[in-house]
């Protein structure tokens, strides 16, 4: 009798396989989740490889890391997780690395910044799966009856601000350092003003005179002249922000290519530019990408990795991208992205992908770190506030938890 025996996926003595794969859902309603996606996927692989079954479950992304977390304290984690983070499973040497499953050629293929953010000790244990950088998008109705172009500078986006507010334009510019993502808004304009999480031999830096100096000026200059609109910087929200900009009450934004989408469908006309610097266009952007891990208790090694690069084929990888309005993750689908016409909106977020730097997600620390900027962060531009003590006070638990990684 052929049986599947629990929890390890092989089914008896048949000498057929059953990888389990535990994804999270990009789509927002049951006819674009990604559980279509993978059914359709898992059908053409099955059809060629009548011996494997690939069995997914998708949880949205509110629960897929608990779910997994929670998998792995049971013992019983899936063969492969599609999830946020992946160095706590690396330090504990539950994963498999990816030249242990990947073909050379579809190791090699991931976008250089992504495969490295990857890496933990320079070894590659996190295969990206989707990402996405952030530009500053606009309203083009509300710059055109304002007279105004976009800026390239801080200072030009202070004024334009101005001018929205005269305006009467609600949010001017939405600063969303609520507890959502506050660590993207936060690195963003970190970059743009030349600093960043981490210095230059990967040591946290979050309290440098280059970040103190981008908090005091955001402080100043947009929350403290009432630029930022009626919800204060550290009880707003990115979903928030996103909505606002879609019924049109926002000037301008930090945003990522899903919000095209969600803007177009209210019916507002929008621009997109390089995120502004100090003296010019920022020298770096926030790049975001999400994890594929391969989970070595159960085996199938070589299972895994055959299916691995059926998933990373330039075909599913352009699929998966376009259904959702992500950036591919290997170089062969992102040069196809950038010749293929269908793809147009999407190259100023292509572009911007050469000058991401990602989260220091190869720290195990850094899910502590991000969740204590979550909290803190906001009060770094209340009123009253001193920057550079929030920002300090920051540093001082990222030493900590880096100290006990």
């Amino acid at each position: 009798m052929a049986a599947v025996l629990g929890g390890c996926g092989l089914t008896g003595d048949s000498g057929e396989v059953t990888l389990e794969l535990v994804a999270a859902d990009y789509g927002d309603s049951k006819a674009t989740s990604s559980q279509r996606y993978w059914d359709d996927l898992v059908k053409e692989y099955e059809a060629d490889h009548p011996d494997v079954h690939i069995d997914v479950t998708v949880h949205s992304w509110n629960d897929i890391d608990r779910e997994v977390k929670e998998m792995v304290a049971a013992g019983d984690p899936p063969d492969l997780a599609q999830i946020g983070a992946y160095a706590d499973y690396a330090a504990k040497d539950l994963l498999y690395k990816a030249d242990d499953v990947l073909s050379i050629p579809v190791q090699a293929d991931f976008v250089s910044q992504l495969a490295a953010a990857g890496q933990v000790n320079g070894v590659q244990y996190g295969m990206p799966f989707a990402a996405s950088t952030r530009v500053l998008f606009y309203n083009k109705t509300l710059f055109a009856e304002a007279g105004l172009t976009p800026p390239k500078t801080w200072d030009d986006l202070a004024a334009a601000a101005e001018a929205l507010k005269a305006r009467g334009v609600k949010y001017p510019y939405a600063l969303p350092l609520g507890p959502e993502e506050a660590q993207a808004e936060t690195m963003q304009w970190l970059l743009s003003g030349g600093g960043g999480y981490l210095d230059t031999i990967g040591t946290y830096d979050i309290d440098s005179p280059e970040n103190v100096a981008t908090f005091t000026w955001l402080k100043e200059e947009l929350v403290g002249k009432d630029l930022t609109g009626p919800v204060a910087p550290g009880k707003l929200n990115r979903a928030d922000a996103f909505a606002a900009f879609a019924d049109g009450d926002v000037g301008m934004l930090n945003g990522h290519p899903t919000l095209m989408k969600t803007a177009a469908a209210k019916g507002v006309e929008f621009g997109m530019v390089p995120t502004p610097g100090v003296n010019g266009e920022s020298k770096a952007t926030l790049g975001v990408t999400d994890w594929m891990t391969a989970f070595k208790k159960n085996g199938h090694r070589d299972e895994i990795g055959d299916f691995l690069d059926f998933v990373y084929s330039e075909k599913n990888v352009l699929d998966f991208s376009r259904r959702y309005d992500l950036l591919p993750v290997t170089g062969s689908a992102s040069e196809a992205m950038s010749a293929a016409e269908q793809d147009k909106e999407l190259r100023p977020f292509l572009d911007e992908l050469v000058l991401s730097e990602l989260y220091p997600v190869g720290k195990t620390s850094w899910a502590e770190v991000s969740a204590e900027i979550k909290k803190r962060i906001g009060q770094a531009v209340a009123s009253g506030s001193s920057p550079a003590a929030v920002l300090a006070l920051i540093q001082s638990a990222a030493t900590r938890a880096e100290s006990a990684e």
